[in-house]
């Protein structure tokens, strides 16, 4: 078997895609053996690849933007999407089934001040005609962090991905009020890169023949057998947890059956960082974005 090193920038339910590459076997069948990791705090999982010690990559298109910012061109590009919608949920101390998004003002929020995270978070404030500055955010940390706070008593609200606010909802710790994926709609929010030399390569085909398996398999798989099979890269997550959360991804469209990068979906990015302040023009997709590898 050709060995094949994965490093995931963060590591949730959210990214069941690329997880199921591994847990379902769908790169062991093109004879390929997995090795994964999570990049470190405080260092790019691109940086895996510019040093060799990574092949494929989960990232976000915004990761090129900091590269051409500087009028440089990107180390990697982006091949394939893993989800075009943003996975956070806002979870409140109790149930809110009328919640409005304007009920976030004047509240104190532990938002996930990740570039990406918060981009995104502002953005949707931006889309449901809330004034970002009107909100307490806060930052507090990591994800972990975040969540031992909101378990201490901190904020009135918490900004975070799955499976971690179905794990607060299930311990009575708190009640998901809202998708942030639904105030934005389709964009690109995270994806695969790599090489533009891997990519070239026959490991890269008979990778992505395994992610267009394994994209079709948490589509039309039912979320309880998916959670079977990756609850052992979740401990301290129950699994009728981790099954809630895939289906709730499921139902959100966040695995949309396509695996190419949109121009529509970039274009939304593009938007959303140019509402941030974070680019000041709008890259061409050319310069992030690459068609995937041929699977012939």
């Amino acid at each position: 078997m050709s060995r094949i090193s994965i490093q995931f920038t963060r590591f949730s339910a959210f990214y069941s895609p690329l997880i199921a590459t591994i847990s379902g076997g769908f790169l062991k069948s093109e004879g390929l053996d997995p090795i994964h990791s999570i990049a470190p705090p405080g260092r790019s999982a691109i940086a895996a690849l510019i040093d060799g010690s990574a092949d494929v990559v989960q990232s976000a298109l915004s990761q090129g933007f900091t590269a051409l910012e500087a009028n440089e061109q990107p180390p990697a590009v982006h091949f394939a999407q893993i989800n075009e919608m943003d996975g956070f949920f806002i979870t409140g101390r109790g149930p809110e089934p009328s919640f409005d998004w304007n009920r976030l003002v004047g509240k104190q929020v532990l938002v996930d001040h990740g570039g990406q995270p918060l981009a995104m978070f502002r953005y949707a404030c931006h889309q449901m005609n809330v004034a970002y500055d009107t909100i307490e955010a806060i930052d507090a940390g990591d994800s972990a962090s975040m969540e031992s706070r909101f378990r201490d008593g901190d904020g009135d609200y918490i900004h975070l991905q799955g499976p971690v606010p179905q794990q607060l909802e299930k311990d009575g710790a708190g009640s998901i009020v809202a998708s942030v994926g639904s105030a934005i709609g389709h964009c690109g929010f995270s994806s695969l890169a790599a090489t533009r030399e891997w990519l070239a390569s026959d490991v890269a085909s008979a990778f992505m023949r395994a992610y267009r398996q394994a994209r079709d398999y948490v589509n039309h798989t039912p979320a309880a057998e998916i959670a079977a099979a990756e609850a052992a890269y979740f401990p301290g997550i129950d699994v009728d947890v981790l099954a809630s959360t895939i289906g709730q991804y499921q139902e959100l469209g966040c695995w949309t059956p396509h695996v190419e990068i949109t121009r529509a979906a970039y274009e939304v990015t593009l938007d959303v960082f140019s509402h941030a302040g974070l680019i000041h023009k709008r890259h061409p997709f050319e310069a992030v974005c690459v068609t995937p590898p041929a699977t012939d």
